[in-house]
């Protein structure tokens, strides 16, 4: 039981300039945290008392999915990520720990880097400790500070440069017994964000940097995300908008046949799918090709979409290419032999076809059949261009973004989108990491194998932000049971006289062997403002003791997430407030 007068709960009456979303305004208003600087924040009595409840859940529920807690150095040597698969990939987001002009470009590789994640030191620790079946399965997690070198962090914890993040790493002698694993940890996951009181939806989603054969991301539903979530609710598909698909193209679709010869035609000024559309031309979006050059690991290659898409770039991953960006301007003319605005990838036509990786189209061409294309002529383009007979495709895919309204890939009812926010992730890793770090077992039969691995991340200050996102009003935090910092707020509104702080201390103490966590409100304010602070920092239950409630033998109880205020008879208040607490302690434990 603490006095609020005794404690550091500072509340604000306005929100930071900087807080673009209402759970950051409210982290900040709420006193639960305090800016340091961009990406870097201050955990206050209250937002930490929020983090580790959290924790601990997150802790007895990924112990309860088989995992062993260990500790692992924030430090890292660079030597163990060079070693790794992700290097490249990764290095740009990392804080480097040992030289000024780490981090520019051109500068030395560091000899340290803050851990952002912890695979590429999991795995030479098991190399080292784990030799044989006998060992295995092994799973081990921690709860610890992660780093990320944000460019520009923004939204409050939810990008930042510093987080406390879970992760957890399996080790598993073969594919079956790692999907074990993986399954157990989906349903730890599941019930951890159940015990926090937050609505999370596992999606299917995009593997990017660290690799492997497939992941679920969980995601929370919330007017501002960070995320698309691309779902059905008639077959109850869920996909992160990089990894979502559509059945826009149906199975055994033909492609139409030709339609003429191709015709090349002068479009002088046209440089947009937008501008083809337009008099005098009126080609419509969906019946152009747009021709996208990429570079992967610095080769370049060719990707084409209808007019009407958009190329989803985390879907590129697929094709092995290494690390993917658009090519420059600089870059197209002297392949292609044209301009951006005028591109195409007809047979013959671009200028040195034998320098590409490939030239790899999307599915939901084959719905354009005959299109235009540009000409690789700066201002002239071709029309009655066959996918078939006249594209020069090497291989096919998904490489378009998903829309809302498109047929669901399992049923055919329109799919719907909503944005989200991740607030944890989990892989399938494969042998990606124990072969580049050769963790290998021996089997039965004295056999050498490398280990198969699966990974684990759920972000403990990102979720405390997403339970604010999702559990707020007009007047400030609504907080489920599990996780408010305090569950019980016992409100004085004369905190001068004795009797009222007697009470309050009597009701206190059945709150708290019924399971709660107390604070009262002991400070010299008016009760409009200890209401709206109250409201403000969303302790789940409000119990008033007035002057004038002692005289007619009553004190006030208020849900925080009801309007209305129910009155219990003073001699009755501690052993009902307790049943009220004891009933939310059992169905959250």
């Amino acid at each position: 039981m603490k006095l609020w007068s005794q404690y550091s709960a500072p509340t604000l009456k306005k929100s930071p300039a900087d807080a673009e979303i209402a759970s950051h305004k409210l982290l900040v208003r709420a006193g639960l945290v305090r800016k340091l600087s961009g990406g870097l924040y201050t955990y206050m009595p209250m937002g930490l008392r929020v983090m580790q409840k959290i924790t601990q859940i997150c802790r007895e529920e990924i112990e309860n999915g088989g995992a062993i807690e260990l500790w692992m150095p924030h430090v890292h040597p660079a030597e163990n990520w060079q070693k790794g698969p992700r290097w490249g990939a990764a290095r740009e987001i990392m804080f480097r720990a040992d030289h000024a002009g780490a981090g520019k470009k051109g500068s030395p590789d560091p000899e340290f880097v803050l851990g952002p994640t912890h695979e590429e030191v999991i795995t030479p620790l098991v190399k080292a400790e784990i030799s044989s079946y006998r060992d295995l399965p092994k799973n081990f997690f921690q709860i610890a500070t992660k780093f990320r070198n944000e460019i520009r962090p923004r939204y409050g914890l939810m990008r930042a440069r510093e987080f406390v993040m879970m992760d957890a790493y399996s080790f598993d002698v073969d594919d079956e017994s790692s999907i074990v694993a993986y399954h157990k940890m989906k349903a730890a996951y599941e019930a951890f964000f159940k015990r926090v009181g937050v609505l999370a939806i596992a999606v299917e989603a995009d593997t990017g940097v660290m690799g492997g054969s497939f992941s679920h991301e969980f995601m929370v539903p919330a007017e501002v995300g960070d995320d698309d979530v691309i779902y059905c609710e008639e077959s109850g598909y869920a996909a992160n908008r990089e990894k979502a698909t559509s059945g826009l193209v149906p199975a055994g679709f033909e492609i139409e046949a030709p339609a003429a010869e191709v015709e090349k035609f002068a479009t002088p000024g046209v440089t947009t799918i937008k501008g083809l559309a337009r008099d005098p031309y009126n080609v419509p979006a969906d019946q152009q090709f747009k021709t996208l050059v990429m570079m992967g690991d610095d080769r370049p290659f060719l990707v084409i979409l209808r007019g009407s898409d958009d190329l989803e770039e985390a879907k590129l991953g697929t094709l092995g290419l290494g690390i993917v960006r658009p090519a420059t301007p600089e870059e197209i003319e002297p392949i292609m032999g044209a301009k951006p605005g005028s591109l195409g990838a007809v047979k013959g036509t671009i200028k040195q076809a034998d320098k590409l990786a490939g030239v790899f189209a999307d599915e939901a061409i084959k719905l354009v059949g005959n299109g235009t294309t540009g000409a690789n002529e700066t201002e002239f383009h071709l029309r009655n261009v066959n996918v078939t007979r006249d594209l020069a495709i090497t291989g096919w895919g998904d490489f378009r973004t998903v829309k809302a309204g498109e047929p669901c890939p399992s049923c055919g009812a329109p799919l719907k989108s909503r944005r989200g926010i991740e607030v944890g992730h989990i892989f399938k890793l494969g042998t990606k990491y124990s072969e580049c770090f050769d963790a290998t077992y021996m089997d039965d039969q004295k056999g050498s194998h490398p280990m198969v691995m699966g990974c684990y991340g759920i972000g403990i200050s990102r979720t405390m932000q997403a339970v604010i996102e999702q559990s707020h009003d007009k007047d400030g935090i609504v907080w489920p049971w599990a996780v408010a910092p305090f569950q019980v707020l016992i409100c004085l509104l004369d905190p001068k006289l004795e009797e009222a702080l007697s009470v309050a201390k009597t009701i206190g103490s059945a709150a708290e062997r019924a399971g709660g966590d107390v604070l009262i409100d002991d400070r010299e304010e008016r009760p409009g403002v200890k209401f709206k602070d109250a409201d403000l920092v969303g302790i789940p239950l409000r119990v008033t003791i007035g002057g004038r409630g002692l005289k007619e033998g009553i004190v006030e109880v208020k849900w925080r997430h009801e309007a209305e205020v129910s009155k219990l008879p003073l001699a009755d208040a501690p052993e009902m407030i307790a049943q009220m607490v004891s009933g939310k302690s059992a169905v959250i434990a």
